[in-house]
């Protein structure tokens, strides 16, 4: 399954966030909890110590608290303002003897100083919700409620020193309802501080995401229509490499014909006049040589003439792709005699390859429908096509089906189909061989 780069960052900044909420809440939560509790103590043992500290400055000079004394504290616990706030109260010396206690029974006893005990002897007040495993929490154990142990330090009114420990216990119901509001809003806060920022940073990420997922998007886009165009490049070089092979073997072709037809033709004519002047200078000539000759020589520059023609390309630089068209078009017509409708729309031809090509085209298939085919209608066209241009030439004429060779193309086509495809462009024929009901049509799309 595919997770977008916001839903991703949702996931984890849910994971993080929720385990950063649940360390930050307890550890806030738990010293809010310890500030409540020991500021409770602090007020607590400060209420205590003004009734408490003046009836137990005799530990200052003794160990034991005079049994006057310990009936006042006594009354001040059972029913005096003490009664009303706390459950039970001891007074320890710091030996760890019990000098007073609620609890009759444990007064005299020694115990064993407690953590909470040697940390009030230093002079702390200590707090906490304490088990009450000991014997010596004997009736707080058997309440059954939920107490608050508090140790106070008992000092001497005139030096300051530490002379015993009050150890008191008040119910922890109202603390504990405290506690609970305040870790209840504790919990809020953070929670709404965390769902704030999660919901914060999801935007900023979630917009991110969406930019980046376009992006992705239009890269991908990118890459395919690159590779398209790879791709279409790739056939296209392969194809221009061809027709560059070919044009290579047509060119020799070409020479070969061009030096047949010179020797088959200008070369026997001029030959033959040149044996009727070697006659004529040993005296051995005929009547009728002068005019031989002379007819011989006129047929040589006349069939030169025709070669040269079929050879030679007029100048292109400069004129536009109509121009070329209608140049080509006029210069068969008047070559050849024959007429030749036309259709030349303005087309954009920018390469002086191109312009070759066009002129070419037209020249090859205007000749071919003139020479060959016998055709007596012939019908030049050029127009835009697409991003290119596309030129054709259609005649009534027989086809190839009743050319010489049907099989075997002339060069000038074969040799005008790699022109065209190294240009990258294609040629369609469709003549009275191959699906045409009459005539041919010879097709040419440049881009």
């Amino acid at each position: 399954m595919h997770f977008t780069l916001a839903q991703q960052f949702m996931i984890a900044g849910l994971i993080v966030l929720i385990a950063g909420m649940t360390v930050i809440g307890l550890w806030v939560t738990d010293n809010i909890e310890r500030a409540i509790v020991q500021n409770r103590a602090d007020s607590t043992a400060l209420f205590v110590d003004s009734i408490v500290s003046p009836l137990s400055q005799v530990l200052a000079r003794q160990a034991a608290i005079d049994p006057a004394a310990q009936s006042l504290l006594l009354a001040a616990v059972e029913t005096g303002p003490l009664a009303e706030r706390f459950f039970s109260f001891k007074i320890w010396t710091p030996e760890g003897a019990v000098a007073f206690s609620s609890d009759p029974e444990l007064v005299g006893r020694r115990f064993a100083l407690q953590p909470e005990m040697r940390a009030a002897l230093q002079g702390e007040v200590v707090a906490e919700f304490d088990e009450m495993a000991g014997a010596e929490h004997v009736v707080e154990r058997d309440s059954g409620q939920e107490l608050l142990e508090i140790h106070s330090p008992i000092r001497d009114a005139g030096t300051g020193r530490i002379i015993g420990v009050a150890e008191f216990y008040r119910p922890a119901a109202d603390i504990r309802e405290v506690v609970s509001r305040a870790r209840f809003r504790s919990w809020l806060v953070v929670a709404s501080a965390t769902i704030g920022m999660l919901a914060l940073l999801f935007v900023i990420v979630a917009r991110g995401s969406r930019r980046i997922e376009q992006q992705r998007r239009r890269l991908d886009d990118q890459v395919e229509h690159l590779s398209q165009l790879l791709a279409a490049n790739t056939t296209l070089r392969e194809a221009v490499d061809e027709a560059a092979q070919r044009a290579v073997t047509l060119n020799e072709r070409y020479l070969r014909r061009i030096s047949a037809d010179l020797h088959d033709g200008p070369a026997q004519l001029l030959g033959f006049a040149v044996l009727r002047l070697e006659a004529i200078r040993k005296g051995k000539g005929r009547p009728d040589d002068e005019a031989l000759v002379r007819r011989s020589i006129d047929d040589a520059i006349s069939e030169i003439r025709s070669l040269c023609q079929d050879l030679q390309l007029p100048e292109l630089e400069g004129l536009s792709g109509r121009d070329v068209a209608l140049r080509a078009i006029k210069a068969h017509a008047f070559h050849s005699g024959a007429t030749v409708e036309s259709a030349v729309a303005d087309v954009v031809v920018e390469t002086h390859g191109a312009k070759i090509c066009l002129y070419r085209f037209l020249q090859e298939t205007l000749s071919n429908a003139t020479r060959h085919a016998g055709a007596s209608h012939i019908r030049a066209e050029v127009s835009p096509h697409g991003t290119g241009i596309m030129a054709c030439v259609k005649d009534d004429g027989a086809g190839f089906s009743s050319a010489p060779d049907p099989h075997r193309p002339g060069l000038g086509l074969a040799g005008l189909k790699e022109r065209i495809a190294s240009l990258g462009g294609r040629m369609e024929i469709v003549t009275a061989s191959n699906g045409a009901p009459s005539g041919t049509s010879v097709r040419m799309f440049l881009p």
